[in-house]
């Protein structure tokens, strides 16, 4: 899997990892190398930072309140190219959950409606305004999730914060975060199968094996219902999140089909796993 595809990511997908994805068959030279900048957070629980070809990318961890072990929190992979927007889209996407594929229940879910209202930051101090629904949150492990989740962020000295524009008591002291609190993840996983299209095309474009972080391939085969391995080309996605097939008959790949995926990877702090499972097969148009 030496070849690369690049992949845009619109922050990770509808749930939970939506990528815009585009192949290109010629290389592009670039002037300057990419760059990925990481915070510590991201840098103690899930190692070196991938590389990019091109372009400022940004890499921190969203720390999900864990639905087994209560008052825990499970520090998650994100990556953006928006600067500007981190602290933003982190508690969004931190209140949009990540209920989905081989995460299904392990995480506490926000209660419906939970929205983003404002988020300030003033000279340091980052007060969080929040829809009413926040009020109904289960336990002081929603507000740790969200201190922990700002804090890593350069500069942020305090983390305040609002329900609908009121200082409201939601369990915990707010400016603290509680190290302790945080669960080390596991070994990486299979996330899901997804197919990529544009909107309204007939075929698949990709055929997507996505992980939960980011992971050097060390092994990866996709199989039809029939055990027939899926022919096609196969690169390393951006990110280092997912093996990507650029199928040879795009046409025989359908929305739910079975998938077999046997597979062995690494993170980049040295966590091995392997499986050998079948998945149905998501397709995304972007």
């Amino acid at each position: 899997m030496k070849k690369t595809i690049s992949i845009i990511t619109a922050l990770s997908l509808v749930g939970f990892l939506i990528y815009a994805i585009s192949f290109h068959k010629k290389e592009i030279p670039v002037e300057k190398p990419g760059k990925v900048v990481a915070t510590a957070d991201y840098v103690k629980y899930f190692g070196a930072v991938p590389e990019v070809d091109k372009g400022m990318a940004y890499a921190f961890v969203i720390y999900f309140p864990s639905g087994k072990a209560p008052g825990k929190v499970v520090p998650f992979p994100f990556f953006t190219f928006d600067e500007d927007s981190l602290k933003k889209v982190a508690v969004e996407r931190l209140l949009g959950g990540m209920d989905i594929g081989s995460y299904l229940g392990e995480f506490t879910t926000f209660p419906r409606g939970s929205r983003l209202l404002t988020i300030n930051d003033d000279q340091g101090t980052v007060t969080v305004n929040l829809s009413k629904e926040l009020e109904a949150a289960p336990d002081a492990s929603a507000v740790r999730a969200l201190v922990l989740t700002l804090r890593q962020f350069k500069g942020v000295k305090d983390v305040r914060i609002q329900v609908e524009g009121k200082e409201r008591p939601l369990g915990i002291p707010a400016g603290s975060g509680d190290d302790s609190a945080i669960q080390q993840p596991s070994a990486p996983r299979l996330l899901s199968v997804t197919a990529m299209r544009d909107k309204g095309a007939a075929n698949i474009e990709d055929v997507n094996a996505f992980f939960d972080r980011p992971v050097d391939i060390r092994e990866l085969k996709l199989f039809t219902k029939d055990g027939q391995p899926c022919a096609g080309e196969m690169f390393h996605s951006v990110f280092d999140m997912a093996a990507v097939l650029k199928p040879k008959d795009p046409a025989q790949f359908k929305e739910h089909m079975p998938i077999r995926v046997q597979w062995k990877v690494a993170d980049k702090l040295g966590r091995q796993a392997e499986g050998d499972s079948v998945w149905p097969l998501e397709v995304k148009e972007h």
